[in-house]
């Protein structure tokens, strides 16, 4: 029996083959992987005897040669290709070690490029994909995680037809997705946002329960280090399907505010808010956030944008919630929610937070691709164009409401009063029926509100209900063929109104 082992990591690759090696097994081996086995007592067949040469080029050709693939390839139940392997003398190999250059890790490490192109390994993937063809007859090996189920499976007799299916399955795997790296690479290169053909590359890192109902399967699959990808999971019960949308949302929400004081507390149901609230304090940003719509925060998540302290900790336990989330959590505060058994604490960087990227969709028969909303908008540069001129309390609340708009479900309306969410509409067939649902939780607290929109309004009526329950300012995008209708009905109630003019719907 023979093994064919050429591996960039060498996590393990000795104690492999010392174990082959006690099994009878011949190795070959090329370049460093060859020296290092046998600076450890393990006799080596260089390739280099098969091949007739050393390496060339600087070690870009060390293995790229017909005998090498020939023993690799070959069908041991055709007899022509046994006949071409006796006329050639082809040695036949058994098993197939091989791990590719670290052309991730460079990229990671934002390596040079031409170090990165160097590190674009030819021969690996292809022996890779050789043996993985020809799985019936040649065991690949890819993961050095790997090398002890197969010393303990050929200990019992050997890998069945099944196993080495399953190892094909992830040789093909990991080179589909080391050229997916590559291809992303080159398209970071040339500028391409919206390319020809989409590649997604995603690793699962959770399986979970079930979708979004009991009957559904589902899983979450990481496409790189950022946002949920990196959260640590302090305490509480497993997440599912729906908790990972809202911790989504509330981690959108939270993007919009800057990390630490003053403290920013969300608190998410189904996507969407039922609070939000700026205060010194996160114990007194919970608070407000919660007293916005009690009922409706029942079984939400909570996120925040700084460290939770015990006071807060404290006040959330007084209620249930899925999910608590932020940057920090005392100890103290650790101790108070995991009194709370079922309560999922989650803890993400910060700075995961930052690196735009972009939104994947699936519709039926393929995918929406879209850069992320993250168009820098300056204030200043807002139209006033209607009522006084906002004053500094009213300008605080204005651009809350417009970062809190940003994220709520089209039609989007939300009420907002002393930097608190007082009340929101979103989901709705028509613009009014969302403004019509925010007054109505906003109640009392609309009088003297600030009301934002995130596109504009078609027509002047929903100034006149806004100006009803009492709201004295409004921020939207404008661009309305009735825009001069509503401007003259903000002037006649003495609505201040800004445009903005940058829509954010959100579907």
């Amino acid at each position: 029996m023979r093994a064919l082992i050429s591996v960039t990591d060498k996590t393990g690759v000795v104690e492999f083959a010392q174990a082959l090696m006690g099994m009878g097994w011949e190795i070959y081996a090329s370049g460093g992987t060859a020296t290092l086995l046998g600076q450890n007592g393990i006799p080596v067949v260089p390739t280099e005897t098969i091949v007739g040469f050393t390496r060339i080029l600087n070690g870009r050709i060390k293995t790229i040669h017909t005998k090498i693939y020939g023993g690799i390839l070959t069908d041991r139940d055709n007899p022509s290709h046994l006949r071409d392997v006796e006329e050639h003398q082809i040695p036949l190999f058994d098993l197939v070690a091989v791990n590719l250059y670290a052309f991730e890790k460079k990229v990671a490490e934002g390596a040079p490029d031409p170090e990165i192109i160097e590190n674009i390994d030819i021969g690996g993937p292809s022996m890779i994909r050789a043996a993985a063809k020809n799985f019936r007859h040649v065991i690949v090996v890819v993961d050095p995680e790997d090398y002890p189920v197969i010393i303990e499976k050929l200990h019992a007799g050997g890998l069945d037809l099944y196993d080495r299916l399953c190892l094909a399955l992830k040789a093909f795997r990991r080179t589909a997705d080391y050229d997916i790296s590559i291809q992303s690479y080159f398209s970071r290169l040339v500028e391409e946002k919206m390319p020809e053909i989409f590649f997604l590359r995603a690793r699962k890192k959770w399986e979970l329960r079930y979708g979004e109902n009991p009957h559904q399967r589902g899983a979450f699959y990481a496409e790189n280090a950022r946002a949920l990808a990196g959260i640590t999971i302090l305490g509480g019960k497993e997440l599912s399907y729906n908790n990972l949308l809202d911790a989504d949302s509330s981690l959108r929400f939270i993007q919009s505010f800057s990390v630490n004081p003053p403290a920013f507390c969300v608190i998410i149901k189904h996507t969407n808010p039922t609070g939000a609230a700026l205060r010194p304090t996160p114990q007194e940003a919970f608070q407000s956030a919660f007293q916005a719509d009690p009922s409706s925060a029942f079984g939400g998540i909570i996120g925040f944008n700084c460290p939770v302290d015990e006071p807060t900790a404290l006040e959330i336990a007084k209620s249930f919630f899925e999910i608590v989330l932020a940057p920090e959590f005392s100890e103290s505060a650790l101790l108070a929610l995991r009194k709370k058994k079922n309560l999922r604490i989650l803890q993400f960087e910060p700075s995961a937070l930052s690196h735009p990227s972009l939104e994947i969709r699936s519709v039926l028969g393929g995918i929406l691709l879209q850069t992320e909303d993250t168009i820098e908008e300056d204030p200043a540069d807002w139209k006033w164009v209607a009522g006084e001129r906002p004053t500094p309390e009213q300008w605080e609340d204005i651009v809350f409401a417009w970062k809190i708009c940003k994220h709520v479900k089209s039609n989007a309306i939300v009420v907002v009063k002393n930097q608190a969410l007082s009340g929101v509409g979103c989901g709705q067939t028509s613009r009014i029926a969302s403004l019509q649902s925010a007054l109505k939780t906003a109640g009392e607290n609309a009088m003297g509100a600030v009301l934002a929109s995130d596109a504009f309004f078609p027509f002047r009526d929903n100034v006149d209900t806004a100006a009803q329950s009492g709201v004295t300012a409004i921020v939207q995008p404008g661009g309305s063929i009735r825009d001069e209708e509503v401007i003259a009905a903000a002037r006649e109630h003495g609505i201040t109104m800004l445009f903005t003019g940058i829509r954010h719907f959100r579907h």
